[in-house]
C-alpha cells in the first residue's frame, strides 16, 4: 500500500473477467508486476524526458506507454526489483513518480499551452512550479482523506477541466486589479459526480500558492475521514455550501479577506489545441492526438528523436490524452506534421478521433470490468467509415467526444462527454449478469 506515495499501483491479473472484479480479494486481482505513474505537472515535458521515459518502458515496461487523462505517463509491467534503476534515470533528468497516486496531492493540471499562447491571460507555469518545489512530498500534506486533484489555466478555452477537480484556478482579468484567476472548489466525478463551486474570490498572482495551501489544508483538517466512499472534498464542499467554505479559508487559514471577483468569461474555442497555432513568438505549436492515449516505449524515443530534428525540444501532454508539441519553426511545420502522422499521432485527426478518450481498462486495472482501449481504437474505425459524409460535411459542430470507462468510478469523465460508456455489469434475459456499457449522453 505505501508504494501508492511513491507512484506506483498491482496491476490486475490477467486473464480475470470482469465479473470476478467485484467479488474476489484484492490479493486474488493483482499481479506481481506494477502500474507506475510518471508525475508530470503541467504536462511539462523536455524532448530529453521524453526520450528517458520511452527507454524505460522499453527496457523495463514491456514497452507500454499510456497518456492519462490528467497528464500523466502511466507504465506497465514493471518490476519491483526493476524500480530502483527507473527512479535513478528518471531522478537524472528531473522527472518523479511522488505521489502521483494515493491520498495525496495529485499531478497539477496545467494548460498545455501555458506561456506560449497568443491569446493567453496569464501564464500559470510559475505558480505551478513553486506549488511542486513546496508542496509536493510535504509530510504535512501527504495524508489526506483522499485524493486532491488540482487544475490551473490561464487560458480562455479554460483547457484544464477545472469543474471537476478539488482545487481550480481559472485565468481572467479583474476590472481593478488585472489579470488572476476565479478560484472553483470541490469538484469531482466518480460514482456521485459534483461540479466545482466558485467561491466568487478574485485570487491575485501572489496569493495563488497561499490560497492552494489554505484549501488543502482545509481538506486535511475538515474532510471526512471515516468513510472513504465519502471522504473527496466535495462532500465537505455540499455540507458547507461555498459562502462557509471562502469564509472558513478567510478567516482560519490566510488570515485576510480575498476580493470579490466575476466569473471568467465562458470560452468559445476548443480546449484540446489540436492542430496548427501560431505562438506569440511567431514560432508555432502543434496538437497530434493518439488514439485514446495508447503509445509506445519506442514510439516516444521516436518522437523525441523527430522532435529534435525539427527544431523543437519542448513538448505539453493534455487533459485530453492528447500531445501538444511547442517551438515549431514555421518551415518545419507541415513536415513535421507528416512525420507525426507516420507515428500515428494525426495533427489533422477526424472528428471522432479528436474526442475520444479511455482509461486503462480490464488490461492492467484491478477495478475494471470491460476492456477500453481496444474498444476505442474499434468504435473510432467504426464511426469513420460508417460516417464519413457526416464527419466531412461539417455537419458536427465540433469534435464529438466519446468517453470509455472500465468502471463506474469515471476515471475518463464519462458525465462530461457527448457519448459516455460506462462498464458495468448488465443483466440478461436469462438472468445472469455479464460485462456490458451504461450509456450515457449529452454531458
Amino acid at each position: 500500500g505505501r508504494f501508492r506515495w511513491w507512484g506506483l499501483y498491482t496491476q490486475r491479473k490477467p486473464g480475470i473477467d470482469g465479473g470476478k472484479t467485484a467479488t474476489l480479494e484484492p490479493h486474488e486481482l493483482e499481479d506481481k508486476y506494477f502500474m507506475l505513474r510518471v508525475r508530470i505537472d503541467g504536462g511539462a515535458l523536455t524532448t530529453e524526458q521524453l526520450r528517458v521515459i520511452g527507454q524505460i518502458s522499453v527496457d523495463f515496461g514491456r514497452d507500454s506507454a499510456d497518456l492519462t487523462d490528467r497528464q500523466n505517463i502511466q507504465l506497465h509491467w514493471i518490476r519491483v526489483e526493476d524500480i530502483p534503476e527507473i527512479w535513478t534515470r528518471l531522478e537524472g533528468v528531473g522527472l518523479s513518480t511522488t505521489e502521483a497516486c494515493g491520498d495525496v496531492p495529485r499531478v497539477i493540471l496545467g494548460s498545455p499551452v501555458a506561456g506560449i499562447a497568443k491569446d493567453e491571460i496569464i501564464d500559470p507555469t510559475p505558480l505551478i512550479a513553486e506549488l511542486g518545489e513546496r508542496f509536493i512530498g510535504n509530510p504535512l500534506l501527504s495524508n489526506l482523506p483522499r485524493k486532491y486533484k488540482t487544475a490551473i489555466t490561464g487560458h480562455p478555452s479554460q483547457d484544464v477541466v477545472h469543474e471537476i477537480n478539488d482545487f481550480g484556478l481559472v485565468g481572467m482579468v479583474h476590472p481593478e486589479f488585472g489579470a488572476g484567476y476565479d478560484l472553483w472548489v470541490g469538484g469531482a466525478l466518480s460514482t456521485n459526480p459534483m461540479l466545482a463551486k466558485r467561491l466568487g474570490a478574485f485570487v491575485k498572482p501572489e496569493e495563488a500558492a497561499d490560497v492552494w495551501l489554505g484549501v488543502t489544508s482545509i481538506f486535511r483538517d475538515y474532510g471526512y475521514r471515516r468513510m472513504r466512499t465519502k471522504a473527496r472534498l466535495k462532500f465537505l464542499m455540499a455540507d458547507w455550501g461555498p459562502e462557509k467554505f471562502r469564509q472558513i479559508l478567510e478567516d482560519e487559514y490566510l488570515g485576510y479577506k480575498l476580493a470579490d471577483g466575476p466569473a471568467a468569461p465562458k470560452p468559445t474555442t476548443p480546449g484540446d489545441h489540436i492542430g496548427v497555432h501560431e505562438q506569440k513568438d511567431g514560432k508555432f505549436f502543434i496538437g497530434a492526438t493518439p488514439l485514446a492515449g495508447r503509445l509506445s516505449g519506442a514510439q516516444l524515443v521516436k518522437l523525441a528523436d523527430t522532435l529534435e530534428a525539427r527544431g523543437s525540444y519542448r513538448l505539453r501532454t493534455t487533459p485530453h490524452q492528447k500531445l501538444v508539441v511547442l517551438d515549431v519553426p514555421k518551415d518545419n511545420v507541415e513536415p513535421l506534421v507528416a512525420e507525426l502522422d507516420a507515428l500515428g499521432l494525426s495533427a489533422r485527426p477526424s472528428v471522432f478521433r479528436r474526442g475520444t478518450i479511455a482509461c486503462t481498462g480490464i488490461e492492467y486495472c484491478k477495478l475494471a470490468i470491460v476492456e477500453t482501449k481496444v474498444t476505442a481504437a474499434t468504435a473510432v474505425a467504426d464511426l469513420e467509415r460508417r460516417l464519413a459524409d457526416l464527419a466531412e460535411s461539417g455537419q458536427l459542430p465540433h469534435a464529438l467526444s466519446l468517453h470509455i470507462n472500465g468502471c463506474p468510478n469515471s476515471c475518463a469523465r464519462i458525465q462530461t462527454a457527448d457519448i459516455g460508456l460506462k462498464g458495468m455489469m448488465l443483466p440478461t434475459p436469462d438472468g445472469d449478469p455479464s460485462p456490458g456499457f451504461q450509456v450515457h449522453l449529452g454531458g
